[in-house]
């Protein structure tokens, strides 16, 4: 062999190596734990939905995947802290998607781009709200909610989790089709504005499943519909808001992401394990117990979703007045 074949064939041989190991460096991760960050404190639907999550990822990837929970400023504190994260895949964002959405047009100043600053992985469920009256308000469907209202205008309360959440702008949004004055109140959290309802303080509110459910099976608490455009399967006999309010439609939906830069093998990686988890009857079993239904997207569709969310919830927020500085 003469030096030119010789040089030839060491450089193909470097080649062949250096191919073979980044091959094997991508399908190695993770090599480490992995932080999942969650915005909320622990009980809520975030956080058991990223612990079921959590779980299968620890058994399936071969390290553990922790969850970080970092309550605080309307998640926009664990947002940033992701956001300013490295890009190696070992920390990540389990979310309210919808709440990152309204962020985008709550807040007049962030310290990230809701869209550009992370990494779209995965969606991984939907969740409607429940509007839930006190039993003692004479109105057993939407309609009379709506009737009634129009006859006592700016006499019927409704309690919401915070000036600005999905809770406030559900109202807003009834009011706004339905054409009907009411007066929002606002509490720290889904939970305090069920307990409003339940103590006559407020005559209704728009609430997350696992917070309203048992009230309402205690019948201390009347459902009178369900925020998507199909009814739920944990409440099948509640109707949809749309089937009186035509194109009523709010749902929370929730997601990994990451900081932005993620690479690509990874974020595939991830988003097929969680589609593939998502098949399991016994996931399914857990999101139906917190009143969430699977959802799988590309991660391009998730960004797609993502603006459009931005989109949709901003003019809502803009139509409330609601602004946090």
């Amino acid at each position: 062999m003469n030096s030119r074949s010789f040089f030839c064939a060491v450089f193909a041989l470097g080649a062949a190596i250096s191919v073979t190991t980044g091959v094997a460096c991508a399908q190695q991760y993770p090599v480490r734990p992995v932080r999942v960050v969650v915005p909320f404190p622990p009980g809520g639907i975030s956080d058991g939905l990223a612990r079921v999550i959590v779980q299968h990822l620890s058994t399936t990837q071969g390290q553990q995947f922790v969850v970080d929970n970092r309550p605080g400023a309307g998640t926009t504190l664990a947002a940033a802290t992701v956001a300013k994260s490295p890009a190696d895949g070992y920390t990540l964002y389990f979310t309210d998607v919808t709440t990152h959405a309204i962020n985008a047009s709550l807040y007049s100043r962030l310290p990230f781009d809701s869209v550009q600053d992370f990494s779209q992985i995965a969606m991984v469920a939907q969740t409607p709200l429940i509007l839930i009256v006190h039993p003692s308000l004479p109105v057993k469907s939407v309609a009379e909610l709506v009737t009634l209202a129009k006859a006592r205008p700016d006499e019927i309360n409704y309690a919401s989790s915070g000036n600005g959440t999905i809770l406030h702008l559900s109202g807003e949004t009834l009011k706004s089709m339905a054409k009907i004055k009411m007066v929002h109140i606002p509490y720290k959290g889904s939970a305090p504005a069920v307990a409003a309802v339940l103590g006559g303080e407020a005559s209704i509110s728009f609430s997350t499943t696992p917070a309203a459910l048992p009230h309402i099976k205690a019948g201390k608490l009347r459902p009178l519909g369900v925020t998507s455009v199909t009814r739920s399967p944990v409440v099948p006999d509640v109707p949809t808001m749309t089937e009186t309010l035509k194109g009523f439609d709010i749902v929370l939906y929730s997601g990994l992401m990451g900081p932005p830069g993620i690479p690509g093998d990874i974020v595939t990686q991830l988003n097929g394990e969680i589609a593939k988890m998502l098949t399991l009857q016994k996931v399914k079993d857990t999101w139906t117990g917190y009143g969430a239904a699977p959802v799988t997207m590309t991660p391009a569709k998730f960004t797609e979703h993502l603006r459009a969310d931005i989109a949709k919830l901003g003019k809502l927020v803009k139509a409330a007045g609601a602004t946090v500085d």
